[in-house]
């Protein structure tokens, strides 16, 4: 897939993966309605008005199921009745298909579905967990990310960009913090940085049926 990056016929901005580089479809489940999962050919996105409860096929998947009822502010969230739940759904779609399920470092959705965190030996479904920041791919701010990973293995996965110094932004700043950076918008906390949706996408295509 690597060779086969080209700009799309609707966003001449946007990189897209040509289709005849994927093996399968890709399925891109609880993307936002302007994710640029849309722009990638072969990608098989499923946003809040598709309802990606609804997926049934048997390809691979990557999942960015809503994570603030599991995150560090839970206390705080107040999620929609029935989204805690899509991540239970992610997670049973990637032990069955094959894929990678994106969620932020420290989610309490590991403790529940018993998922190996980073570091630990595999699962019985194959998985494993490795932890990336989304800043290494573009992000203007830091954001740790814990990637549960079933059907490819970590040499096959694809290079995995470093980038050093101080991202520009934060999530979210504390008064408690001198120097204050500028902090990123809702949108743009949830959006994916396109070379991370490349990468992954890149990732997924090397999954092995499970």
């Amino acid at each position: 897939m690597n060779d086969n990056l080209k700009k799309s016929s609707t966003n001449s901005t946007a990189p897209c993966v040509s289709v005849d580089a994927i093996v399968r479809p890709v399925a891109v489940l609880f993307a936002r309605e302007d994710s640029i999962y849309k722009d990638l050919l072969g990608c098989d996105v499923y946003d809040k008005k598709r309802n990606a409860l609804l997926f049934d096929k048997d390809y691979p998947v990557i999942a960015h199921p809503p994570c603030r009822a599991w995150g560090n502010l839970r206390r705080f969230a107040k999620p929609e009745p029935g989204e805690k739940a899509l991540a239970l759904f992610a997670v049973d779609i990637i032990r069955k298909n094959g894929g990678i399920l994106e969620h932020p470092r420290g989610s309490t959705l590991w403790k529940v579905k018993n998922l190996p965190r980073p570091g630990r030996e595999k699962d019985k479904y194959g998985g494993y967990t490795i932890q990336v920041n989304q800043f290494w791919w573009g992000h203007r701010a830091a954001k740790a990310t814990w990637l549960y990973i079933v059907g490819i293995e970590k040499y096959d996965l694809p290079r995995i960009p470093l980038k050093f110094g101080e991202p520009s932004h934060v999530v979210a700043w504390s008064r408690k913090r001198k120097g204050r950076r500028p902090h990123i918008g809702k949108a743009e906390r949830e959006r994916t940085p396109v070379d991370f949706a490349i990468w992954l996408c890149r990732a997924v295509e090397q999954c092995k049926q499970v």
